[in-house]
């Protein structure tokens, strides 16, 4: 362990473990020395546990972004939709006109594919599937185009309606 004069700066070699009082040999000036403390220890542990956790949150960020990059590169077109209300025709049977936005969230220029609307049941089973060509035909990265489709099939018995790409539901 070293030790070191406050007064000339002499410095000192001594065994661990050694602590009271000394008097320095080229001075006189005496000092006490006190037991390692722990708190150094203490806070290069939280300093080092500190870093290990930024490391892993700086690594789940980025496996994150790279997996929603990998996302956006296999579908690169996402359909949603926005509004869902009821219509009636000219002979009183209800029908639903489905409103929504296929984005394109690559960094590429896509086609937009037909889109098909699927009218399910209360148990989840198919009703009905249509298809229709949205208003535009290409996108480019990052942009969006609206849609919106009146079913021809009555709206009886239909408890969730879904969006899918021609391209991704076959």
């Amino acid at each position: 362990m070293k030790a070191t004069c406050d007064f000339c700066k002499t410095e000192y070699s001594l065994e661990s473990g050694v602590r009271g009082r000394v008097q320095c040999a080229v001075c006189g000036h005496e000092w006490v020395i006190s037991p390692a403390s722990r708190r150094g220890a203490w806070l290069t542990f939280i300093a080092a546990a500190t870093a290990a956790l930024a490391a892993i949150v700086f690594s789940i960020a980025v496996i994150t972004r790279h997996q929603a990059r990998a996302a956006a590169d296999a579908r690169p077109l996402v359909a949603t939709i926005t509004n869902i209300r009821s219509v009636i025709d000219a002979s009183g049977v209800s029908h639903f006109v489905v409103s929504g936005r296929v984005t394109n969230q690559s960094a590429e220029i896509y086609g937009v594919p037909d889109l098909i609307i699927v009218s399910r049941d209360d148990t989840g089973a198919e009703i009905t599937r249509q298809k229709f060509m949205p208003s535009a035909t290409l996108l480019d990265s990052g942009a969006s185009v609206d849609f919106s489709h009146t079913l021809s099939a009555p709206s009886d018995g239909v408890k969730k309606i879904t969006v899918e790409l021609k391209d991704q539901a076959e």
